[in-house]
């Protein structure tokens, strides 16, 4: 098992991860938001990465995680592809997709249009409610960071599946 430590592009504090895989392009980890707690999976862009470390601070947490018997496993189904793959990966998977831009917001929605590198999303919002076709055109460029399977993540998934039984005009995403 290898932890290591991230410094990206314009975020002001480190991000943390167990090591699952990685390509030219991306590196899929357990995120570790503190200390010896492991928080869903995160896949990082590489061109974002401004540093990248495993020290002796990483080889302890790796220790405390072997001696939790955390596993390290890809989910199921998942492999690496362009942005719009795995954001519809994500979609297909959980009902919706999270991802963080080079601007440090966090979006979740699911994708309502998409043109070569550019995308529209239905964004959800804290409450779960659904704001269709969000006014604003993102490009692949923009994300460093797609999420999934948190605490949070979840969370933000059971509010929007719950809108969706409210509001019958909307479709329920599983």
């Amino acid at each position: 098992m290898k932890v290591e430590t991230y410094t990206i592009e314009g975020y002001q504090g480190k991000e943390r991860g167990a090591l699952i895989a990685e390509n030219e392009e991306w590196i899929l980890v357990k995120h570790i938001p503190i200390d010896y707690v492991i928080d869903g999976y995160r896949v990082y862009k590489k061109k974002y990465i401004k540093k990248r470390k495993s020290k002796t601070k990483e080889e302890k947490i790796a220790r405390v995680l072997k001696l939790k018997n955390i596993r390290l496993e890809r989910p199921a189904n998942f492999k690496f592809g362009n942005d719009l793959e795995m954001l519809a990966w994500s979609e297909q998977t959980y009902g919706l997709f999270e991802f963080q831009d080079n601007d440090t917001e966090l979006f979740y929605g699911t994708i309502c249009a998409t043109a070569d590198t550019n995308f529209i999303i239905n964004m959800i919002k804290a409450n779960g409610k659904i704001i269709p076709e969000y006014d604003y055109e993102f490009t692949t460029e923009e994300i460093q960071v797609i999420a999934f399977e948190s605490d949070y993540f979840e969370s933000i998934r059971l509010l929007m599946n719950d809108e969706l039984k409210r509001s019958p005009k909307l479709k329920k995403i599983s």
